[in-house]
């Protein structure tokens, strides 16, 4: 009988095998580390944040009135209150459903222990095995997109950078289930990072009315289609990621504001703290009903997650240099785990993950096994202590029977009055194991090698993890590891210190702060999130000093882990600040010396389509001729424009003269939501497009399609202020032209203040330095050599798109 069901073990698990995908039977998919197929322009392309405003533009605005801006506010704050209830229901589910299966899991282990600790192990391993087998599964054969943490496309993203595929409602789908199967079954690693990709897919999405190729959409939710409407609606479903996985509203607009966002606007700032709030009301509402215990192990622990507001009441000076102590730890660990990521992250990426995703499966589930090994094996060594006397005040039973929420875990011990301090944060959720790291009121719980031993261990599983295919986040691998040495200088400090008032919780709350601020680099968004998720303000000058000191100290190394990451994806991310070098840089010099490529502003077809099939170029410089011969500058023209233009083929015409000499006088065939890109997807590629002979031999004028106004640079501009100038207005263009001749005048700030009582439509800008007539005057004539000065003469080069 035993043979038959090892027989038959042994035969699903080559079926299983058989099923595994392999890099010969099927088409590569995506790589796991976020590397996206390269397809018309590469895996990354630079986003319109602009304004285009050509004729399309501006007849749309014209025909709009304050009745229509009001209703598009009403709709933006609807939008908001969708993402909030959305992104808060999201969090709801996955984490009931990681409580439940980590639940089930350890139920069924101790139930099963009673009676053998190997059936055990067997037990528990293959319950891991299976949940993560369905997350990478998930992600290598349907989201691809949805592995890692997903915060640094975000961030990509809202600084102007497009990575195919992290918006769609696949990546969506992917990132909540498997981020169940991977935090659920046991890995170092945490679901707050995905959540801030799943805010971000939920706004988006809401955002173009759902998704067409799966046929769940809807035509009145598709009101803002511009790229900077959609940066807005993300930037909002950022911030309710960190709101619903920390249940910190604050700390998710500051994250928003500090790490994600490369601008702000005051607008902005009301609705991203508008979406946190309903956040955290739709994940307290959902805690509230689960109370009851419909929702199995979910909504037992409180709103407030590591609540320790029972803890350490003060603090003397001579703390504040363990505490400092901590800092720099704090630097050194997450500067060398930024490293120590890097390093195997790209040695996974250059020869690991090229071989299919056979091998990514086989390499997840591996980790998996490793990891359930330690975690169950490593407490079986370590001998069980006797419990402590009990302090009926303190609310604190010893020993805990194994699976209960607590601390002084009963595993493996010969007596009932023992303990084992390994396995209370070892053999646990993280989330548990943090709360046990974080409690007040255990002084010796734990000894020194159990703690020394539990971060030399999760810190290596922390690293080997990072970067599997799966769904991974950082915050809480680095909170348990902050944490456990926190715990250890605690430990010390009331061991040398001799003072009654001393708990060895807070500086394990102090330690997470700072190897996350070692790690990730953030400062305030971080101090908010600690004390938020804490529910002790006293704390907040103790956090600040420590991520103060983190972060001074992992600056010395190297980057954040996000920028690294980015970087390592190909994520082209402009800095808060230029490097030292572009200050002896000019935008002339940058640009270099390579022709730019242009159009007429009467173009052939086939002309067009030559020019789109030999470069990648997204923006092309728009040359017509004034009366005299000179060339001129008339605006720019988007690929994305033309490629509709020529799908659509009504605007073909016969003539190679322009339609009318002022251009775009004519009614235009086009609105301006035709020339949208649509979210996150390739959009119309050349190849598409079929064309006749007789379509290739006839012209297009340019007129009504460009956008008129491109930002504009002299040559001998310092790259400095090029760089600041670029970022900060979010472009993807910009034109390096010769030093104008001559100028109209100068606008001031008094010239942009324009009053409310006056018709903005008649409301001239005065000129600090020409006279109201004489400036009339030279507006009325239509005089094109002066139409555009600073446009005036031939464009030396581009900015690279």
């Amino acid at each position: 009988m035993l043979a038959n069901h090892l027989q038959s073990g042994i035969e699903t698990a080559r079926l299983v095998w058989s099923r595994i995908p392999n890099s010969d039977e099927s088409q590569l998919l995506d790589d796991a580390v976020g590397l996206i197929k390269k397809n018309d322009g590469g895996g990354v392309e630079s986003l319109d944040y602009e304004v285009i405003e050509n004729f399309a533009y501006r007849e749309e605005q014209a025909q709009r009135g304050k009745l229509y801006v009001s209703y598009l506010l009403v709709v933006k704050w609807f939008f908001a209150l969708l993402i909030g209830i959305c992104t808060g229901l999201a969090a709801v589910f996955i984490n009931i459903a990681v409580e439940n299966f980590a639940g089930w899991k350890f139920s069924a282990t101790f139930d099963i222990i009673q009676k053998s600790y190997i059936a055990g192990f067997f037990v528990y391993v293959l319950f891991n095995l299976a949940l993560v087998y369905s997350s990478v599964y998930i992600v290598t054969q349907f989201a691809p997109a949805a592995a890692g943490s997903g915060i640094p496309e975000i961030k990509g993203y809202l600084n102007g950078v497009d990575t195919h595929g992290i918006l769609l409602f696949r990546t969506l789908v992917g990132k909540i289930f498997g981020s169940i199967g991977s935090v659920g079954g046991g890995l170092a690693l945490g679901k707050e990072g995905p959540l801030v990709h799943t805010g971000a897919c939920i706004a988006s999405l809401l955002g173009q009315g759902g998704s067409t190729k799966y046929h769940i959409n809807s035509r009145w939710l598709q009101v803002f289609r511009s790229d900077r409407d959609r940066r807005d609606l993300v930037t909002c479903g950022c911030a309710a990621g960190v709101a619903a996985a920390f249940r910190a509203p604050v700390g998710g607009v500051l994250f928003a504001l500090e790490e994600v966002t490369s601008w702000w606007r005051s607008q902005l700032m009301w609705r991203v703290f508008f979406t946190s709030a309903v956040v955290a009301v739709v994940v307290r509402a959902a805690m509230g009903w689960c109370k009851s215990g419909k929702c199995g192990h979910f909504g037992s622990g409180g709103f407030i997650i590591w609540d320790i507001s029972d803890g350490q009441e003060d603090y003397s000076f001579a703390e504040l240099f363990p505490m400092a102590v901590i800092g720099v730890i704090g630097g050194l660990l997450g500067a060398l785990f930024n490293q120590l990521t890097l390093y195997i992250t790209t040695w996974r990426r250059n020869h690991l993950h090229m071989k299919g995703n056979r091998v990514k499966i086989i390499e997840a589930c591996l980790v998996s096994i490793l990891t359930s090994a330690i975690s169950f094996g490593l407490p079986l060594l370590r001998k069980c202590t006797p419990c402590p006397e009990s302090d009926p005040a303190s609310g604190i039973e010893c020993p805990r029977p194994p699976g209960m929420y607590g601390n002084y875990v009963n595993f493996y011990c010969s007596k009932d009055n023992e303990y084992n301090d390994l396995a209370t944060i070892f053999f646990n959720t993280q989330d548990d194991a943090i709360r046990n790291l974080f409690s007040a009121k255990t002084i010796n719980e734990y000894s020194s090698q159990s703690l020394l031993t539990f971060l030399v261990m999760f810190y290596a599983l922390a690293v080997v993890t990072f970067g599997t295919a799966v769904p991974a986040g950082q915050f809480v691998p680095g909170i348990m590891i902050g944490s456990t040495y926190g715990r250890l200088v605690g430990m010390f400090v009331v061991k040398y210190y001799r003072k009654l008032n001393i708990e060895e919780g807070t500086y394990a709350l102090l330690g997470a702060a700072s190897f996350l601020g070692g790690s990730m680099r953030m400062t305030v968004s971080l101090c908010v999130i600690m004390v938020e998720i804490s529910n002790n303000l006293k704390f907040l000058p103790l956090i600040m000093l420590v991520l103060l000191i983190s972060k001074a100290v992992g600056d010395a190394f190297n980057e954040g882990i996000y920028e690294e990451q980015a970087q390592l994806r190909g994520i082209p991310l402009l800095e808060s600040r230029p490097k030292y070098e572009m200050r002896n840089m000019t935008a002339k010099e940058a640009c270099g010396s390579g022709r730019v490529v242009s159009f007429p502003r009467v173009v052939k077809v086939s002309d067009v389509v030559s020019i789109l099939r030999s470069n990648k170029h997204n923006g092309f410089p728009v040359i017509d001729h004034t009366r005299s011969g000179e060339p001129l500058v008339i605006g720019l023209v988007l690929r994305s424009h033309l490629l509709v233009i020529l799908q659509s083929k009504v605007d073909f015409q016969h003539s190679p003269l322009p339609s009318d000499s002022r251009g775009g006088a004519r009614s235009i065939r086009h609105d301006s939501g035709e020339f949208a890109k649509p979210v996150s997807s390739k959009g119309i590629c050349i190849d598409d497009i079929h064309l006749s002979s007789d379509d290739l031999e006839m012209y297009i004028d340019l007129a009504p399609f460009l956008n008129p106004s491109p930002y504009i640079v002299p040559e001998d501009m310092s790259l400095t202020k090029v760089y600041n100038l670029f970022r900060q207005l979010g472009l993807r263009h910009l034109f390096v032209v010769p030093r104008p001749s001559r100028v109209l005048g100068l606008i001031t700030r008094k010239d942009l203040l324009i009053e409310d009582n006056k018709n903005v439509n008649t409301l001239e800008l005065q000129s600090t330095s020409v006279r109201i007539g004489h400036q009339y005057k030279r507006l009325t004539t239509r005089n094109t050599d002066v139409e555009r000065p600073l446009l005036n003469g031939l464009l030396q080069n581009q900015i690279p798109d």
